[in-house]
């Protein structure tokens, strides 16, 4: 009887597990399932063994239809439950029966750093012939546990992204490969040191460039929270995972315009999931992952033991394909493993694969690394081709490439040594010379060369000079502002009060003064009132210096969203622009920069495809050319989620791009202005080592409701300013506007690698 008990329990368990799928128990007559269970429960002692078989029985094959029923006709949103079940396995559960042993790192359970994220060291066996071979790789993923409140759910803590990068670094000290799992909803919206956004782009820019192959698995990838560990060679997704730029519900309560406090509509929820292409399916038809692991029907969970193998299997052949594409010769082993793919086999293939890398073979490796994320997601945008004038483009570039080459990469490095040689043999021999002139020079000086000094001095005298002429002359200052353009808000004849008046006192301004000569600053208390992105290429750039490029790429509709092509439409029409990201080449007194600018005006700034494969072309043309590159955000709102995984991907994209411009000598300057939010902040923009803002503006991860709906902490109204972000060391300086152009130009002749071109 205990044993009909127990299976009592489980059908009970099952159909529990199809309420949560489905969000209610009125779908397939659930409710009548569960009152049948109960009364089973409560009688289970007054029938008889065979009655109680048999009732058991007719339940099993009813549940079992509807099992069959429900995992045939699954939604989007019903497998975003499947993955927040408590009864899905997580990463311990993957730790324990995929790798034979394992050492947590970092600490345990509580006592770690940020229980969210765990990090092993392991071993894994590979059976080849009957014969085992054991590998040591680095685990890293989020643990949303089982029900255990200390996890977070598996939203990492910034120092918990601290503590992954720093291991991913001893993996590659140590050699050995990497596998990530991740488990996250998103990352934990905090600023507090190291702050979220900037150690999540701190662990873009270092996964770029790790010279070990690593293996990414999504389980649930919540956006910036699962790229912070999702940068691999190899991207791997369970069917019945999701991958997505944001939350079904995040999605929809910005959609629906849905006020703090108040229900989204579960129609609008189930709508937005299905528009976000958020399935391992929809995410291996864009290209943003490499191959599904399939699970058992209606999700893996903790005591399917032969999913486990797969994962084991799947794992293991994703690294040596990884390892294979780095080797010189690899026919008969890229033969095997594919033999073994079409098979579709759990077993790993029969050879010996090793998987540590010679020098060489991790150059292939971050080659290969780079064109996979290079070569994402360039078929969402559009481009307006005229087959002639990109013949022309392309011959411009590869003539540009060959002759900055040899200008600045040959014959100003033979300059330069040849300088370096005269000034050493100079040097010797003038000190030489020295020794012997220098009684003849000493007199010489005092008789001479003192007197001719005094009467210069004498002669260019200001007060003499002007005696002379009868007036100054007044020479402008080439770093002040150019003053060649006025915004069109100083045409209201009205004034406007200072959000700072009732602290400091500040008088009502007049609107012209304010947005003409004061440059939208209030003159007491230096208060920056936004301004269009129109002023700061008239007025910061050299006039006439401002040259727009890659403006025939824009963004489109990828996903098919609804209502978005409309919505599109309008910012086209309205700005004259395709896409939120302006690329141009500019001077600030005569020295040449390209520079990648978001702007408000179309659709907040956000980045999609076309606004990250234009920043992405605008390194590529900073780093060919010598040049600084300048991204100057006037705003951005984070990542598109009209575009889904597609804009997600532009995270590692750009970064990539980023890390390879940086690492050839370039200098990489961000500037935030206004609001400066979420995805680009967490990779691209917060990745730089030279960030600064202009004053009165706001950078974070995340805005003040995300992060009180996530935590549910109040925080102060000055939370995201930038002097805060200056003290919590996420920026380096803070900019007047009235000063940006004399700072901008500051930094280019400070900061910055002797390989610029104007060094």
């Amino acid at each position: 009887m205990n044993e009909l008990i127990k299976q009592l329990q489980g059908i009970d368990q099952r159909i529990g597990y199809l309420v949560h799928i489905k969000g209610n128990a009125d779908w397939g007559n659930l409710s009548e399932f569960q009152k049948k269970i109960e009364q089973l429960k409560q009688t289970v002692f007054d029938m008889g063994k065979d009655t109680f078989r048999m009732q058991l029985e007719k339940l099993e094959d009813s549940v079992c239809f509807l099992e069959e029923r429900c995992e045939e006709g699954l939604t989007s949103m019903e497998r975003v439950r499947i993955v927040r079940s408590p009864l899905r396995f997580s990463l311990k559960d993957i730790l324990e029966n995929v790798y034979e042993e394992h050492t947590e790192l970092g600490g345990e359970g509580e006592a770690n750093i940020d229980p969210a994220l765990v990090v092993a060291k392991a071993n894994i066996v590979r059976r080849i012939k009957k014969k085992p071979y054991t590998s040591p790789v680095m685990i890293i993923g989020q643990e949303v546990g089982h029900g255990e409140e200390f996890r977070n759910g598996g939203s990492c803590k910034p120092w918990g992204n601290e503590k992954a990068m720093r291991y991913m670094k001893v993996a590659e000290t140590e050699g050995i490969p990497i596998h990530f799992y991740i488990f996250t909803p998103g990352s934990y919206p905090v600023e507090e040191y190291p702050g979220a956004a900037q150690q999540i782009a701190r662990n873009l820019y270092t996964m770029t460039k790790l010279g070990v192959p690593m293996i990414s698995v999504i389980s649930e990838g919540g956006s910036g929270g699962a790229e912070a560990v999702g940068m691999s060679d190899f991207r791997l997704m369970f069917s019945h995972g999701y991958y997505s730029v944001i939350s079904p519900e995040g999605a929809a309560a910005i959609e629906g315009r849905v006020r703090e406090g108040q229900k989204v509509a579960p129609e609008l929820i189930e709508r937005c999931a299905r528009q976000l292409n958020i399935t391992a399916a929809d995410n291996l038809r864009l290209g943003t992952i490499d191959r599904i692991i399939h699970e058992p029907p209606l999700g893996a969970k903790t005591d399917d033991f032969a999913f486990f193998a797969r994962i084991r299997s799947e794992i293991i052949r994703a690294t040596d394909e990884v390892v294979l594409k780095t080797k010189s010769v690899r026919g008969f082993r890229s033969y095997e493993v594919k033999r073994k793919k079409a098979e579709s086999s759990d077993e790993a293939p029969q050879i010996d694969i090793p998987w540590d890398l010679s020098s060489r073979e991790k150059e292939r490796l971050l080659k290969a690394r780079s064109r996979k994320y290079r070569n994402m997601s360039t078929h969402s945008f559009g481009v307006i081709n005229i087959p002639t004038e990109n013949m022309f483009k392309l011959l411009y570039s590869a003539s540009e490439k060959i002759w900055y080459s040899f200008r600045y990469d040959l014959l100003k490095n033979q300059h330069k040594q040849m300088q370096k040689t005269l000034k050493e043999v100079s040097g010797e021999g003038t000190a030489l010379v020295n020794r012997i002139t220098a009684p003849f020079t000493s007199v010489y000086n005092k008789l001479f060369i003192q007197r001719q000094n005094k009467k210069k001095a004498l002669a260019f005298s200001p007060s003499i000079a002007a005696q002379a002429s009868g007036d100054y002359c007044i020479i402008a200052d080439p770093l002040e502002l150019t003053d060649t353009y006025t915004s069109p808000l100083a045409n209201e004849d009205r004034t406007v009060t200072c959000p700072n008046a009732e602290k400091y006192g500040c008088q009502d301004l007049w609107i012209p003064d304010l947005y003409g000569e004061f440059c939208g600053v209030c003159e007491n208390c230096g208060y920056h009132f936004p301004l269009e992105y129109q002023w700061y290429l008239k007025n910061v750039f050299d006039p006439g210096s401002v040259r727009i490029f890659n403006n025939e790429i824009f963004s489109r509709n990828p996903l098919n969203y609804e209502g978005f092509d409309e919505r599109l439409k309008a910012a086209r029409s309205r700005t004259g622009m395709g896409s939120a990201n302006l690329t141009f080449d500019a001077k600030v007194k005569d020295i040449n920069l390209v520079v990648t600018m978001l702007f408000s005006d179309f659709r907040n700034g956000t980045v999609g495809s076309a606004e990250g494969e234009k920043f992405v072309r605008a390194c590529d043309r900073a780093r060919r050319k010598k040049r600084p590159l300048l991204a100057y955000i006037h705003t951005t709102g984070g990542i598109r989620i009209q575009e889904g995984t597609l804009g997600v991907a532009q995270m590692p994209k750009c970064t990539m791009a980023v890390r390879e411009y940086i690492d050839a000598g370039g200098l990489y300057i961000v500037v935030y202005d206004n609001n400066s939010y979420a995805g680009p902040v967490a990779s691209f923009l917060g990745c730089s080592p030279y960030q600064f803002a202009i004053r009165s503006s706001r950078i974070g991860f995340a805005g003040p409701r995300v992060i009180r709906e996530t935590t549910g902490i109040d925080i102060p109204p000055d939370y995201h300013d930038a002097r805060n972000a200056l003290k919590r060391g996420h920026i380096q300086g803070i900019t007047d506007r009235r000063d940006f152009r004399r700072h901008l130009y500051q930094v280019m002749q400070t900061m910055g690698s002797p390989s610029l071109y104007y060094r």
